[in-house]
């Protein structure tokens, strides 16, 4: 079976401002958890500056934000004087660890902060000094006594691992664009992955060569093996969610949906997405359902 996420009808749920100078042109990319009370969302936003920052909105039902006027995280160091970009959020202990793509003059890498509330942050700086490095998830919990760590060296999907959070190493290159099919450009991982029975279930994002220089963003699932998550149990082989919409389709950067948040809420996955880099909104699916995928 393949599967399809439904667009909420209250999409798109966040849009930019034109009261707030630095989030008056593009908010995109969200990350996002659930404490029981409150779903908290962090999202990338872009003004006339064109600099990236991170911005903060609050929900009860996840459908309806409320956002603080000013940037919970903006750049603050030399490695990233062109922004901070795409978060996503996995919390570990007590703690929210966010990371993000540290963007200079240097190039794009990976960097790590965490926090208790979402306004007060701790900072780790780069944590992959690799250049070129992006898309990075941690994983919930340790695995084989290692924590877990996403990442990019392009086009393909790679984990790292570390004994404490910062220090990286041992990259393991997981999955790879499929040729003729609609991730054949390059791939990297959307939401922190979900544990489940049958494996960790991850959703990510592919890139399809269109021949043209406007290249086609869409979403799919991936599931890993729960003691060994560098071996791939199957993966989509059609997307789950692809620009249709006006708004996903024109925008900063046309034809993309692009996630880095999957929560479970009330019996059903909500993916949180930037639409064209332009606004936010949110797609959803039985969990049910993804667990029949995930036996078959």
């Amino acid at each position: 079976m393949e599967l399809k996420l439904e667009r909420h009808p209250a999409n798109p749920i966040l849009e930019p401002s034109p009261y707030f100078l630095w989030e008056s042109r593009f908010v995109f990319n969200p990350a996002v958890v659930y404490d029981g009370e409150l779903f908290h969302l962090l999202y990338r936003a872009q003004g006339e500056d064109m600099v990236s920052r991170i911005g903060y909105a609050v929900s009860t039902d996840g459908i309806h934000f409320n956002k603080f006027e000013k940037p919970v995280f903006a750049p603050k160091s030399d490695d990233e004087l062109y922004g901070v970009e795409d978060p996503r959020i996995t919390k570990i202990g007590d703690e929210y660890y966010m990371v993000y793509t540290a963007y200079s003059p240097r190039g794009v890498r990976i960097a790590m902060a965490s926090t208790k509330n979402f306004i007060t942050w701790k900072r780790y700086g780069v944590v992959i000094p690799e250049v070129d490095n992006k898309d990075a998830a941690l994983f919930p919990e340790k695995i084989n006594g290692k924590y877990v760590m996403f990442h990019r060296i392009p086009p393909d999907m790679w984990l790292a691992f570390s004994d404490d959070l910062v220090h990286w190493d041992n990259f393991v290159k997981i999955a790879s664009p499929r040729p003729g099919m609609w991730d054949d450009l390059k791939i990297g991982v959307g939401a922190p992955p979900i544990k489940t029975e049958y494996g960790w279930l991850v959703l990510y994002h592919g890139v399809q060569n269109t021949g043209t220089s406007r290249p086609i963003y869409r979403l799919g699932f991936m599931l890993l093996d729960l003691e060994d998550p560098t071996k791939v149990i199957k993966r989509s082989k059609e997307p789950i969610l692809e620009p249709e919409e006006d708004w996903e389709k024109f925008g900063g950067v046309p034809n993309v949906v692009f996630s880095d948040a999957m929560i479970e809420y009330n019996g059903y996955y909500y993916v949180y997405y930037g639409a064209a880099d332009n606004c936010i909104a949110l797609a959803t699916i039985p969990v049910e359902k993804v667990m029949k995928w995930c036996r078959e």
